[in-house]
């Protein structure tokens, strides 16, 4: 019988491993499928130009599009290259994916600003001796219960969760009438036998786009016990909340952030010895999109305009609903979010921060894909989401990549030979730039005079560093070829900043429309407070000068790093701040800067490069006033 569905083999090397698909199967989906670590940020769009592998046997494959060619540089088609997600296969054939094609060894921010916060947490625990019962006093083992939890400990309107009345009468027996109950607010959710009242646990998550990461928590000190964090598993399926929000197969999305969550808790179940079981609660942050596929709830209308979420308030499910691997009765607690795109990460970031608190006005910015900003003080709170699009991740940058082994994460260029001096994470050969580099590298552009104002590449530098590609586009060489780990130039090109700019003019933007329409003036900002991964290393002077940040002074900047995570532990440690998180979801108003009638003019004007304190830069100054599109002498000003 001829097989109707012939079967390709693929063999992925170095790792070696095996699989077989459908005839035109893309190799990036085959590579999916096999669980192989390749680079894709656009989702397999043909966009971003990063999933490159090398393939011998081009018979194999479908011929190269013009696309794919725009995409490859002549060096790439010498050497084989491809790109996974054009290449079809027609028979079988071995794939290579080089080092330059892999995620490789991440640095995840875990570590967020640790704010002070009275312990208080939903779940409780108390030790009974009860009276057997006689037919003198022949009540329920539940009422019995309750009677002692009420006179012994003033507590009222308790509840019963059914799963656990099932075996309530053996196992109260079988502790002979020596039992620590476990409450969750008023809901008695488990009994143990003896005086199990130190044993306390709880789980605080933050799923991220790019991150999770996670924390175990004594619930009777409210102290951290492990930590521990993993890259999304959603990111082979769409590296943006866009992407995956219009995935055709959410139940995959939600199934393998699941497995996630569950692999970091048995992760930091191993390292501290706690068992499941005495694990009472989880409590969760994500923006929107994560909050809504975390819950199986469909997103997609999260993309659409006016872009409402499914649900705003604060929800609390049982653990078993949603397959977490703590307590079988156990509560998940999923903070609320405040609009589309600004989540409970953002409520993360103000509880955090404290700015709800605050008599002076603060600005907070979460940087990433989605970079939400939030201003304001206790008396009022605006929050909007800026598009910053993946380029600090290194999206539709030729030699960007995330913040893992090998790549440039500082810089400085000496002012007369255009020489670089950079730093590598891990010290490791570098083979590309992530985004702190990558501020870095267009302030530095900037203060030596290689770029103007307006990001543009000075033809007339005499530099063997800055000449044209073969695109014909200038381009400056930031390590070269016999210094890097893959023996290839590291360029920075006019197009790689170009998207910096667009990246930087996006959050430039929504802070400008914040301040107008609070309205407040950029004097009146007292604080700024920087969260996540991406903000936690960059230089703050660097991220001032190519306009990233307002133009405060450097010692009002503070750096609050994973403060989401920050928020999920204060949650999970104290019910009046679940409370308080519910109250802000409610206070914070919520900007759409897209509808606002300055937003182009504001967003064009965005695009140059300000700097703060010139003389510091005589240089600058005198490029400023050459600018022709900027006829004062000073630079734009938030």
């Amino acid at each position: 019988m001829v097989d109707k569905d012939p079967k390709i083999s693929i063999t992925f090397q170095p790792e070696g491993k095996r699989i077989k698909v459908p005839k035109n199967s893309t190799i990036l989906n085959a590579a999916l499928l096999a669980g192989i670590d390749l680079i894709s940020i656009c989702n397999g769009k043909g966009t971003c130009g990063k999933c490159k592998v090398i393939i011998h046997e081009q018979s194999c494959l479908n011929k190269i599009s013009e696309k794919e060619q725009e995409l490859l540089t002549p060096n790439d088609r010498e050497n084989n290259v491809r790109l996974a997600c054009f290449s079809k296969v027609e028979d079988n054939l071995i794939v290579r994916i080089p080092e330059y094609s892999r995620t490789g060894k991440q640095r995840l921010q875990v570590e967020g600003i640790e704010t002070p916060i009275a312990n208080n947490p939903s779940i409780k625990k108390y030790y009974l001796e009860i009276e057997e019962p006689t037919l003198e006093d022949p009540r329920s083992d539940i009422d019995r219960v309750i009677s002692l939890l009420q006179s012994k400990y003033n507590l009222v309107g308790l509840s019963v969760n059914f799963n656990i009345l099932r075996n309530f009468a053996e196992k109260i027996r079988e502790f002979e009438w020596k039992i620590t109950v476990v409450l969750s607010n008023n809901e008695i959710i488990s009994i143990e036998s003896e005086d199990t009242t130190m044993e306390i646990y709880g789980y605080a998550v933050d799923i991220g786009t790019t991150k999770l990461a996670g924390y175990l928590l004594d619930l009777n000190t409210g102290k951290v016990i492990a930590v521990d964090s993993l890259m999304n598993p959603q990111i082979p399926f769409g590296e943006d909340v866009i992407s995956r929000l219009n995935f055709p197969d959410q139940y995959k999305l939600q199934k393998v952030v699941l497995e996630g969550i569950n692999q970091i808790l048995d992760s930091l179940k191993e390292k501290s010895g706690i068992k499941a079981e005495n694990i009472y609660e989880m409590t969760a942050v994500g923006n929107t999109v994560m909050h809504h596929i975390f819950l199986g709830i469909n997103p997609l209308f999260l993309g659409r305009s006016p872009y409402p979420p499914v649900i705003r308030n604060i929800l609390c499910l049982n653990a078993n609903q949603l397959g977490i691997n703590i307590n079988s009765n156990g509560k998940i607690i999923i903070l609320p979010v405040i609009a589309g795109f600004v989540g409970a990460d953002t409520i993360g970031v103000i509880l955090s921060s404290e700015m709800h608190k605050r008599d002076e006005i603060c600005l907070a910015i979460d940087i990433g894909t989605n970079t939400e900003v939030v201003l304001g003080n206790k008396d009022k709170l605006i929050a909007a989401s800026c598009a910053s699009g993946p380029a600090f991740e290194g999206a539709h940058i030729k030699f960007g990549m995330r913040a893992s082994s090998g790549s440039i994460e500082k810089i400085k260029i000496e002012p007369h030979s255009f020489e670089v001096l950079y730093e590598t994470i891990d010290n490791a050969p570098p083979i590309g730039i992530c985004g702190s580099g990558m501020i870095d590298l267009v302030a530095e552009m900037l203060r030596v005079g290689i770029i103007d104002v307006g990001g543009i590449i000075k033809k007339d530098l005499n530099n063997p560093q800055i000449r044209k590609n073969e695109n014909s586009s200038m381009e400056y060489v930031v390590v070269p070829a016999t210094n890097t780990a893959n023996n290839k130039d590291i360029t920075f090109s006019q197009q790689d900043i170009n998207q910096i700019i667009l990246a930087k003019a996006a959050i430039h933007t929504g802070i400008k429309l914040l301040l107008k329409n609070y309205p407040l003036s950029m004097e009146s900002i007292r604080e700024v407070f920087i969260a996540g991964a991406f903000g936690s290393h960059i230089n703050k002077e660097s991220a001032r000068v190519i306009g990233l940040f307002p133009e405060i002074d450097l010692d009002k900047i503070t750096v609050i790093g994973n403060a989401a995570g920050t928020g999920s532990r204060m949650a999970l440690v104290s019910n009046a701040t679940k409370e308080i998180s519910e109250e802000i979801s409610k206070k914070v108003q919520y900007l759409e800067i897209g509808n606002d009638k300055d937003f182009q003019s504001i967003f064009l004007n965005s695009h140059i490069i300000p700097y703060a304190d010139l003389s510091e830069f005589p240089e600058v100054s005198n490029l400023l006033k050459k600018f022709h599109n900027y006829p004062t002498t000073q630079p734009p000003k938030f």
